[in-house]
């Protein structure tokens, strides 16, 4: 019987199911075959329970309501201008701003979705218009959607720390590299296809710059309040979420004006928390089937199955990889951190793997699964949005796609990069 229902189960996943419901159903059919309908209820609320008391928890509607609010104001356009006045005097210079912007509003709204579509489509028709060609910047901007994910605010590492019982303020300085390294190596590419695309170029302007950067003035203090402010000891996490929450209210409504206290704040409010209780809903379905799979013991016995055919922890890591990418295909990044993590960590440890470089090859992987064919989410975002068919898709990420496995083939086997800055 259970196996006909599990036959079931993988029947709605195929025709569209959503993948919390599948995940929620199949945790509380494993746990009533196992225990009683009431206590397979009451293991799946406990496991939610212990995971949203966390202090830390509360960062992460506070940080995605503040990339919302930025997102909804002309913020977007103002680091625009800025990092154009910088670079637009290089080849590839609006290339390398579109990798800047969109990094910076996916590590606050945690979401590759709304960077696609919002941001994505505000800066698709100037690469254009710059002459950039048109599967350059396809790519290009279907990248970016989950840039974000290894610099701090970034509400994945918060939900892996969480949930592997690591220290965040140490994945997020363990992140800082690995991120710059990757988008330094996107950045080299866009500038050598801008080059051979001979897109031009302005001079740079000082007055200009000058009137970019004061513009910004109020959006510049942003990752300081963060990164300072955690790692000069002043507030923790949680509060530095409460404090770019209440300071974008501030100069987006009252000093910017580009939004609305009485009329724009709610919606934006609403929508962000919209998200929010889709992630806590992904959070307690995905919660019952994993906490089933550990009181099973499954990482232990396929620990012992890797054991057999895996001999060192070099091999173990290019596998690793392999399956991430393949998680990252088919699932969102919420779901993959509750129900993966868990079964991993265990195997990770046994061959000497550090946690926190597992976390960010864990999140590296998943970032790229995003728009790795032939399902990878971004992909079908970025050809709704762009009205382009997905198969075009497909060929204009591909360069993209292999720049960052080769970054993730350097991090993954030279850990220096993310343990570096744990080690000073």
């Amino acid at each position: 019987m259970s196996i006909i229902f599990c036959v079931l189960f993988m029947v709605f996943a195929l025709f569209g199911e959503p993948l919390f419901i599948i995940m929620g159903g199949l945790g509380l059919l494993l746990w009533y075959l196992t225990i009683p309908i009431d206590g397979s209820l009451l293991s799946m609320l406990i496991d939610m329970k212990r995971l949203t008391s966390q202090d830390i928890f509360i960062a992460i509607p506070l940080f995605t309501f503040c990339g919302y609010v930025l997102s909804e104001s002309n913020t977007p356009a103002r680091l625009t201008n800025l990092v154009r006045s910088l670079l637009g005097w290089a080849h590839g210079g609006l290339a390398v701003v579109t990798l800047v912007t969109c990094a910076f509003f996916s590590a606050f709204t945690g979401a590759s979705g709304v960077t696609i579509i919002a941001l994505g489509g505000f800066l698709y028709p100037i690469l254009i218009n710059e002459k950039y060609p048109e599967h350059f910047s396809l790519g290009l901007v279907s990248c970016t959607g989950g840039l974000g994910l290894l610099f701090p605010p970034s509400l994945p590492i918060i939900l892996y720390g969480i949930v592997s019982s690591t220290s965040i303020d140490d994945l997020f300085l363990a992140a800082l590299l690995p991120g710059i390294f990757m988008i330094s190596m996107l950045s080299i590419y866009a500038i050598i296809r801008g080059k051979l695309a001979k897109v031009p170029t302005s001079k740079f302007n000082l007055k200009e710059a000058t009137s970019a950067l004061w513009e910004v003035r109020w959006e510049i203090p942003f990752p300081f309040i963060i990164i300072i402010g955690i790692y000069g000891g002043l507030v923790t996490a949680s509060q530095a979420s409460a404090l770019v929450a209440f300071y974008a209210i501030m100069i987006e409504c009252f000093i910017y004006k580009d939004i609305s206290f009485t009329k724009d704040l709610p919606l934006i409010m609403k929508e962000s928390m919209v998200m929010v209780g889709g992630i806590l809903i992904i959070l307690a379905s995905a919660m019952g089937l994993t906490a089933f799979l550990i009181d099973m013991n499954i990482p232990d016995i396929v620990l012992g199955y890797m054991k057999e055919f895996i001999s060192n922890k070099y091999w173990f890591l290019f596998v690793l990889n392999i399956f991430l990418l393949i998680v990252g295909c088919m699932m969102d990044i919420f779901s993959a951190i509750i129900v993966v993590v868990p079964l991993i960590m265990p195997i990770a440890t046994a061959f000497d793997i550090h946690p926190i470089h597992l976390g960010i090859i864990f999140l590296m992987n998943l970032e790229i699964g995003y728009m790795t064919p032939p399902v990878g989410i971004n992909l079908f975002i970025s050809s709704f949005r762009f009205n382009k068919p997905v198969v075009t898709l497909y060929r204009s990420v591909l360069p993209f796609l292999l720049i960052l496995f080769c970054c993730l083939l350097v991090i993954t086997y030279f850990p220096f990069l993310s343990l570096w800055l744990l080690e000073k």
